[in-house]
Formats: structure tokens, C-alpha cells, sequence
């Protein structure tokens, strides 16, 4: 699966997927200080093995997200990148140990099952979180990053 991310020149980034059977209806990215939402989903997507938003899309849904709304471990994927993007926001990384507890319990009050998760998971999420932003802010407006999932 192919993403493109279109840095915007006002409140929002754009993202195109183009899935194994073809294109889906064109993202809008509210920008928030960060890298795209979704750009975060291709990080924690790439460590994990649960489909989340991206993996539903190459399943068949739609960027409405209407496959899956229902799907809990889709919803754990989706708390995780929560986390990512709060990390994100806040400036700096909270210890591994705080950070899984954290998860889970966000989990749980929403229903959901979190997904195991090690140190070396968030590591390696962290580590494509901070190369997406190198590479995202190297993308002049009207630019776009390339990604493939």
C-alpha cells in the first residue's frame, strides 16, 4: 500500500492511499505541531501485527474507517498511536515502564484490549517516529513524502 502525505500551506496536510484495489478518497490532515496522525499510524502499524487503520484499509475499508470501527484490536492500535502522538505533543518520551501501564489502562477504560508491547516495540516505534520527522520536515509546503506499507 502506497501513502502519500502532501504538506498544506494552512490548517491541513493531505494524505492519498492507494490500496492493492485501488485508491481511496483523498484525507484531510489537521495539522498539529507533529507529524500527520496517520504518519504516526505508519510507525506504530510497522512494529506492531495487529491491523489498525492502515492494515483495514488494505484489507478493503474505506479512509472513513467504516471497516473496523468495531474491531477492538483495531481500536488498541488506534490508543497506541494516542500515546505516540501524546509523547509527541509533550516534548519528550515517558519511561517504558509508565508508558505501558498508561496504555493499558487507557485501554481499559475504553473497552479495549491492549496489545502486548515490549521496551524494544516502543523503542522501534520511537526510533521510525524520529526519522518520519526528519523526513517530514525536510518536505517543503506543496512537497510530499512517500511511504509504502
Amino acid at each position: 500500500m502506497k501513502l502519500t502525505f502532501t504538506k498544506g500551506s494552512g490548517k491541513f496536510d493531505r494524505l492519498l492511499i492507494e490500496a492493492a484495489d485501488g485508491p481511496r478518497p483523498l484525507i484531510e490532515c489537521p495539522k498539529q505541531g507533529i507529524i500527520p496522525h496517520d504518519m504516526v499510524h505508519f510507525a506504530v502499524e510497522a512494529e506492531v501485527t495487529t491491523p489498525g487503520f492502515l492494515g483495514l484499509i488494505a484489507a478493503g475499508g474505506d479512509g472513513g474507517f467504516r471497516l473496523g470501527l468495531d474491531d477492538r484490536h483495531a481500536q488498541s492500535v488506534e490508543r497506541l498511536v494516542e500515546m505516540f502522538q501524546g509523547e509527541g505533543w509533550s516534548g519528550g518520551p515517558m519511561a517504558d515502564a509508565d508508558f505501558i501501564a498508561l496504555y493499558r489502562v487507557t485501554c481499559e477504560e475504553r473497552g479495549d484490549t491492549p496489545l502486548p508491547i515490549s521496551g524494544e516495540t516502543i523503542a522501534a516505534i520511537r526510533a521510525r517516529i524520529a526519522d518520519l520527522t526528519r523526513q517530514w520536515a525536510a518536505v517543503p509546503v506543496g512537497g510530499s513524502l512517500v511511504l509504502t506499507l
